[in-house]
C-alpha cells in the first residue's frame, strides 16, 4: 500500500471547506487504497483549528463534534501517526531554509526521512517539497 505524509491542510479542507478543493477530494477518494501517515503533531494542529473555530463562532459544536468524529475514525482505521527521529537542528534549519513555520517544517522532514511523498494544500509547502527532493502526492 502507497504511503505519504498527510498534511493538516489537507484534513481541515476536509472538514471546514465548502466547497472541498478538487486536490483535497482527491486525496481523501485515495484511502483506502493509500495509507496516510502523520506526525504525532497532526492531531494537535486539528484539534487546535476546530476549537479556535468553535471559539470564534465560525462552527457551532455540532460541526466539531461531527468533524472530532470523522477525525478518531481516519485515526482508527486509516491513518498511521508515526513518530519520526526529525532532529531540532533539521526542523530549525529547514523552517529557515524555506521560510516555512517549524509547524510545517515537521511535514515536510517526515516526509524527506520516511522517502514518501507529501499530501498538501500550503503553497510553501508545495514550493519547497521538490527542492529537498519529496515529491507531492497526486
Amino acid at each position: 500500500m502507497t504511503r505519504f505524509v498527510l498534511d493538516a491542510s489537507v484534513a481541515l479542507a476536509w472538514l471546514l471547506d465548502d466547497p472541498v478543493p478538487a486536490y483535497a477530494m482527491n486525496v481523501k477518494r485515495s484511502l483506502g487504497k493509500t495509507r496516510p501517515i502523520v506526525p504525532p503533531l497532526w492531531t494537535l494542529e486539528v484539534a487546535n483549528t476546530l476549537a479556535v473555530g468553535e471559539r470564534r463562532g465560525n462552527l457551532t459544536s455540532d460541526q466539531v463534534v461531527r468533524a472530532m468524529s470523522l477525525i478518531e475514525q481516519l485515526l482508527g482505521e486509516t491513518i498511521e501517526t508515526i513518530a519520526s527521529a526529525v532532529t531540532f537542528r533539521q526542523l530549525l534549519s529547514t523552517a529557515r531554509s524555506f521560510r516555512l513555520t517549524a509547524y510545517d517544517a515537521v511535514y515536510l522532514e517526515v516526509a524527506r526521512s520516511e522517502g514518501v511523498p507529501l499530501a498538501t494544500l500550503d503553497r510553501a509547502l508545495r514550493a519547497a517539497a521538490p527542492r529537498v527532493g519529496v515529491g507531492l502526492f497526486s
